[in-house]
């Protein structure tokens, strides 16, 4: 661990003027709070916010963001308090290191709505003061060099996190460098590998090739000195993480992998910038489609660069990036630019572009909205965000992400647009809605009157904007339909126990639920977000009987929105009672898995299509197919006893089969359906305790029923395919 002069010197390398006695008083108040703690590695605790507060003189940041470092984890960690560290080091102090402290339950083994109110909280403490960002991000950045020392299934959960959240936050905010580390050590934990596979095929293609960025480098050199352009040239190969990404975008392998990779030209000036560009494509045949002129349309982030890709020497592509000094302090240190010091002085860069308008922006347009899921997601398409550049007829520019469609574009220009388009002319030429746009496009969008979003459009769409109010949309077309569905629905379940749905009485029932209103309380209960049995339990809870109404199998599960349907997968048959995750798939639905099911490892590596689900409270129809593998003696009546013993139990049999015969014992699969996770457990029990049967088990065969069949078989028809399926495999 560095001592408080080394730190001190650190600062004082970019900041003369800083406040020594600050900084000691900071070190020894750590020090003195962290005392007896200690490290997974076995260090004292007090070497991580040291360690956290070096990576932030790198960033050349200011004393109160160097305090905080040194300070963030005693909120959180020791004794001290806001009111403490208030008294000794002052407001500013105090809510950094607060505004730190509040943003360390950030998990993604969460459930999505708190994921998704950690998201909005992160964001909102980022839009008061972004330095409480940077020290998260250093902070995140020390700990995954540091991750070793963690426990397995820990260092598995903080590289996802790492690789989801933090990774793609410090992109956003123009730390590329930082960025590019995190996902590396992400992937050195989450594809060890793959990892080490790119590196020993980087060592192979060195031994073969010689070292390509040194003569790559010197040919640059070469043709700026020709030129008589001041420059500097650095280049390297790439990441491993960037380039295991290419090779999954591109469904390539390593060896047809090109552009691996990168030059950077440091210039003087803009000027300087179109004069390299000019001679490297004279020297070098350009690639057609990547050429990017960040500097005339720099990103929301401030970054701003020429990017091009030539065929360069014995034909590999080489990616060049062309940009000021200026222009690269900005690139490298990205929102950190704006709290920088050189010489005791505050930096002023004219091309820092500070982020917070960003992130304002974005949490004052989703802060009204009431679904935590869409949050979550338009967050992280936002953080995700690739940039194309297109134009309106007028000649406006609009940004959009990678992948965006005319949807998309009409909902930037104005909801009031995006909500009556019809159609799109990309070019002066007609295009479908779903077409991907790319840079330099001019775009026209069709409009009618009388015409609204479609349920489709959700998929079409890419941006956070667009899903956003495309959803609030049918939610507001579909609002009126579901109160009158929960006001019938009311009424019925009253009338049940012998009572009137007044308005006083819905109103009553609403407050006991904690519902703003009648009409928001009815509309969940039409869109099966609650039962009618919570809203008849709320005001006269003795009345409503044990079994309450009987669910609707169609709408059992919650978790779903009102344009997703589901089914519940042939390979586990999950039934209500034991917990569960949805899959989704386009254009087909959810598919429904119990949480222990083995087909689950497939999706292991796609989160984004996971939901979290959950079975209505109550009473479920006995539509649930269960497939039971039943081993029973060959004797006279056996199988009809069998059969007997599952009626009593009020469960019907809707399918059987036999798998094997013996002269001593048949093995059989029944199907059987039942309510839920009790009701099986009370046929089992029953079959269990008869002499004649030997062996019995609940059959799960991850083969079963593709998703597409699950859907289209409904919530309870995956097992009844089961004689086609073993047709097939047979």
């Amino acid at each position: 661990m560095i001592d408080i002069d080394d730190l001190i010197v650190l600062v004082r390398n970019y900041n003369p003027h800083t406040n020594e006695d600050l900084l000691r008083r900071a070190f020894t108040y750590g020090e003195a709070a962290h005392e007896g703690q200690f490290r997974h590695s076995g260090e004292p605790y007090f070497t991580h916010p040291v360690a956290v507060a070096a990576i932030l003189t790198e960033q050349q940041m200011d004393d109160a963001s160097i305090v905080t470092a040194l300070l963030h984890d005693t909120i959180e960690d020791t004794r001290a308090s806001y009111k403490d560290v208030e008294t000794r080091f002052g407001t500013e102090i105090a809510e950094l290191v607060d505004g730190v402290t509040k943003l360390t339950n950030l998990q993604l083994s969460s459930a999505e709505t708190k994921q998704a109110e950690n998201f909005r909280k992160l964001f909102m403490a980022t839009s008061k003061d972004l330095r409480v960002t940077l020290v998260k991000l250093a902070d995140r950045l020390h700990n995954m060099r540091t991750i070793k020392a963690m426990r397995p299934d820990k260092q598995v959960q903080k590289s996802r996190e790492t690789m989801e959240i933090y990774a793609p936050l410090a992109g956003r905010m123009g730390m590329q460098w930082m960025r590019e580390e995190l996902e590396d050590l992400a992937f050195r934990v989450l594809n060890p590998d793959a990892r080490s596979s790119i590196i020993r095929r980087f060592l192979t293609l060195q031994r073969e090739a010689g070292d390509v960025v040194t003569q790559i480098n010197q040919d640059i050199r070469v043709l700026l000195m020709a030129e008589r352009i001041e420059a500097d040239v650095f280049g390297r190969a790439k990441k491993p993480y960037s380039i295991w990404r290419k090779m999954q975008e591109k469904d390539q392998g390593f060896s047809r992998l090109s552009d691996i990779y990168g030059f950077r030209i440091i210039c003087d000036s803009e000027a300087d910038c179109y004069r390299i560009l000019g001679a490297i494509h004279q020297r070098w045949r350009a690639v057609p489609g990547r050429f990017k002129d960040y500097i005339s349309q720099p990103k929301s982030n401030g970054y701003r660069s020429i990017h091009t890709t030539v065929s360069g020497r014995d034909g590999k592509r080489v990616e060049v990036q062309i940009r000021t000094r200026q222009m690269h302090e900005v690139a490298e240190a990205g929102v950190a630019a704006h709290w920088s010091y050189r010489d005791g002085e505050r930096v002023e860069n004219p091309f820092a572009v500070d982020p917070a308008k960003w992130i304002n922006a974005l949490t004052e347009r989703l802060d009204a909205e009431g679904d935590h899921d869409e949050f979550l997601e338009a967050v992280k398409l936002e953080m995700y965000q690739d940039q194309v550049f297109c134009f309106t007829p007028k000649g406006d520019v609009i940004k959009l992400p990678r992948g965006a469609t005319p949807i998309d574009f009409a909902y930037a220009i104005h909801t009031r647009i995006g909500s009556a388009c019809v159609g799109a002319k990309v070019d002066n030429i007609r295009v479908p809605l779903w077409t991907r746009l790319k840079n330099g496009q001019s775009v026209e969008i069709i409009t009618a009157e009388g015409q609204s979003p479609q349920v489709t459009w959700v998929d079409i769409a890419v941006t956070g904007k667009a899903k956003s109010a495309i959803r609030k949309a049918l939610r507001e077309e579909d609002r009126e339909r579901f109160v009158r569905l929960g006001r019938e629905l009311a009424r019925v379940a009253f009338e049940h126990v012998g009572k009137r749905a007044t308005d006083k009485a819905l109103r009553t029932a609403a407050k006991t639920l904690g519902m703003p209103s009648m009409p928001e309380m009815l509309a969940h209960l039409g869109s099966a977000e609650i039962t009618a049995r919570e809203v008849v339990a709320a005001i006269y809870p003795d009345l409503a009987e044990q079994e309450g109404e009987e669910i609707d199998g169609a709408r059992a599960v919650i978790g779903l929105t009102s344009e997703q349907s589901f089914g519940r997968a042939g390979c586990c048959q999950p039934v209500p009672g034991e917990r569960i995750v949805g899959i989704t798939f386009r254009g087909e639905g959810v598919v429904v898995h119990a949480i222990d099911c083995d087909a689950l490892a497939t999706y292991e590596h796609q989160p984004e299509r996971w939901l979290d689900l959950r079975w209505h409270e109550g009473r479920h129809p006995a539509d649930n197919t269960v497939t039971l593998d039943i081993t029973i003696s060959n004797a006279a009546g056996v199988l009809g006893r069998i059969c007997t013993l599952i009626a009593e139990q009020s469960a019907n049999i809707s399918d059987l089969s036999f798998l094997d015969r013996k002269p001593d014992y048949y093995r059989i699969l029944v199907d059987v359906d039942l309510r839920d996770a009790e009701h099986l457990h009370t046929v089992m029990t029953a079959l269990e305790a008869d002499s004649d049967v030997a062996n019995l088990a609940r059959h799960r065969d991850p083969r079963r029923v593709s998703p597409a069949e699950a859907i289209a078989s409904g919530p309870n028809g995956a097992a009844r395919r089961r004689d086609a399926e073993l047709v097939s495999q047979n």
